[in-house]
């Protein structure tokens, strides 16, 4: 979780948010006449400066159901006689809450952004240094055939802009409707002031108060998932590819990052851990939101109440993740020999397919897979290359060109289309 980004988001941020709607809602009003004039700078005056107690707007939480209650009646508390009325004027609990919610995530979304482009910055470096960089690509965990480390980062800051542009994308509404939800006792003002409201607080403007349309909430939970879920991936091979047995890449060095407590030896990847660690918990709360989504009638019971924690920690644990993520991409350590001894580590092996193709035309498709398979466990079985038995087998010597053959086997000779998606996925990247 970003420790940096919690004080920005602790109670007292709240107190400062839920005053804010507050304020900007008096200004809107007094600037239609539905105040008298200079009431919302008296507010501001005796409000403003003033040192609220979040503990004791905390405990009021538990008979009111949620913090607005207890904040506008301390508030209120503290205005002058003559303007106490005009506080919290068509306004509802929800209001101030979701309103509160949107000013606090505005700047947490902002440096999400921030740290998303540090990120794709990072990744252009390491995709411009190894497009062409073979490397052994793997499924279901076991050898296949070769990739390129420049296209592994391709995937890897691709699935980062995508769900950046998703973010970019979610709006951060203002609440405004009153208790039921349309303005009750102020009819067509009701909605100029919500527009209004809006554009003071540097809000979105919606095209109705959402008190039980969660779409806003949905949208920005599955978004802040979809970057958890792309830095997790990131995590997720970074830390396999640092296995003492594979070794191809390591996080960072840094004094005394991913030392074992009881090993010496050991550099764990502490930074994908703590990746992967935050990605699971934003998953489990965007459940939670996902399941809140349908609210009965004009208010929900618990769905509403069930918000706010997840949400706020969501964006919380992401935008630790992705500094996590950044520093692992801007100093990650990339060994290309340790890339060549796996690709040969069964003893070329894994050019079998490649043979096969080759061989296809001569003896045909079946009879040239299995030449090919029996030689490539033969070259596993004696640790003898792969080249070398293949070349020497019986039924094809004299039956394909030996340059031909010997290019067959050579990783670096069999990367598809790896060096072009890079630059695909670069010009991509670099579209918006």
């Amino acid at each position: 979780m970003s420790q940096h980004a919690l004080g920005e988001c602790d109670d007292d941020a709240m107190v400062n948010a839920m005053l804010a709607f507050e304020l900007a809602l008096a200004e809107v009003q007094e600037a239609s006449g539905a105040v008298p004039s200079g009431t919302s700078q008296q507010m501001r005056s005796q409000l403003e400066h003033i040192a609220f107690d979040s503990e004791e707007i905390a405990a009021g939480i538990a008979s009111g159901g949620n913090v607005a209650i207890p904040f506008v009646k301390h508030s209120r508390a503290r205005l002058s006689e003559d303007i106490k009325r005009y506080w919290h004027q068509g306004a509802t609990s929800q209001d101030v809450v979701d309103s509160a919610l949107m000013l606090l995530l505005k700047p947490r979304l902002a440096a999400l952004d921030s740290l998303l482009l540090r990120c794709r910055s990072a990744a252009f470096s390491l995709m411009d240094a190894h497009a062409d960089t073979p490397m052994v690509g793997r499924t279901l965990m076991q050898q296949a055939l070769p990739i390129t480390f420049g296209v592994k980062v391709a995937h890897w800051a691709i699935g980062l802009e995508q769900s950046r542009r998703r973010l970019g994308e979610v709006e951060l509404p203002v609440q405004f409707g009153g208790a039921v939800g349309v303005h009750s006792g102020w009819d067509a003002l009701g909605l100029e002031w919500m527009d209004a409201l809006a554009e003071r607080l540097g809000l979105a403007v919606p095209v109705l108060p959402w008190h039980t349309d969660r779409y806003p909430i949905h949208a920005l939970g599955t978004a802040l998932d979809a970057v958890a879920g792309a830095a997790e991936k990131i995590a997720l091979d970074v830390s396999l590819l640092t296995q003492t047995e594979v070794g191809e890449v390591a996080e960072p060095s840094a004094p005394g990052m991913g030392e074992s407590s009881s090993m010496p030896h050991k550099r764990n990847p502490v930074r994908s851990a703590l990746i992967r660690g935050a990605a699971r918990q934003a998953h489990g709360h965007t459940s939670v939101l996902i399941n809140a989504a349908a609210q009965p009638l004009e208010r929900g019971l618990g769905e509403w109440h069930a918000e706010w924690a997840p949400l706020m920690e969501s964006a919380l644990l992401v935008e630790g993740a992705l500094e996590q993520v950044a520093v692992l991409l801007e100093g990650m350590e990339v060994y290309p020999e340790k890339m060549q001894r796996n690709l040969a580590a069964t003893g070329g092996g894994i050019m079998a397919e490649p043979v096969a193709r080759l061989l296809s035309p001569q003896l045909g498709a079946e009879a040239a897979k299995a030449i090919s398979a029996e030689a490539a466990e033969t070259a596993r079985l004696t640790g003898r290359p792969y080249a070398q038995v293949i070349a020497e087998h019986a039924d094809i010597k004299g039956v394909v060109d030996a340059t031909a053959l010997r290019d067959a086997c050579d990783p670096a000779l069999y990367l598809g289309s790896g060096a072009r998606q890079v630059e695909r996925a670069k010009k991509w990247l670099n579209s918006q």
